[in-house]
């Protein structure tokens, strides 16, 4: 198999996104329709796409803590995220973690991560959040806050980050919270 490799910036487009209804939803509450589509997503990017060997299901998922985001549409799920609660932090001050970030191929480039993480920043931006990246994908993270932290590694067999963002105060919510919400504001 031909490893996955990725150049910077080969499919990151941060132009205007489309108007998306982002789903939330906790393990109990997923329909067998809705836990398939997202995990043939996962399946056919992590292990198909990109060759990774690694265990998918790590029991994670079922998590009450756990929460799954993604963006629908008519082929199923079209991108993807999940929230982990973790009770002793990882790094800092960080409890939860977002990983599993997936956009479908024929979906990439028009702004469903961004659209993922700007739904997470708002519900959770208050908390200090951390996630493990594919080195090539930092800089979109950055721009929602988050800084890599540590040096690059493998996971998985590809490069990765570590990369921390700290809460803000929701009340007194600190610029990239507005940010964040900003870069997703669907333009007419």
């Amino acid at each position: 198999m031909v490893p996955f490799r990725k150049k910077p910036f080969d499919f990151i487009k941060l132009g205007t996104v489309p108007e998306c209804s982002v789903v939330r939803k906790a393990w109990g509450e997923l329909t067998t329709d809705e836990l398939y589509s997202i995990l043939k997503l996962r399946t056919d990017v992590f292990f198909v796409e990109q060759g990774i060997d690694e265990e998918e299901l790590d029991n994670r998922d079922q998590e009450v803590t756990t929460e799954h985001l993604w963006i629908q549409d008519d082929r199923g799920v079209a991108a993807y995220l999940r929230v982990l609660w973790d009770d002793e932090a990882t790094h800092l001050d960080a409890h939860r973690i977002v990983g599993r970030v997936v956009v479908r191929a024929d979906r990439r480039g028009e702004g469903l991560a961004k659209i993922l993480f700007a739904e997470v920043i708002e519900r959770r931006g208050h908390e200090s959040l951390l996630l493990h990246a594919q080195e090539y994908i930092a800089p979109l993270y950055a721009r929602f806050g988050f800084e890599e932290f540590g040096g690059v590694y493998a996971e998985a067999g590809l490069p990765h980050v570590s990369m921390y963002r700290p809460g803000h105060d929701r009340a007194g919510r600190e610029g990239a919270d507005q940010r964040a919400a900003d870069m997703v504001r669907p333009t007419a």
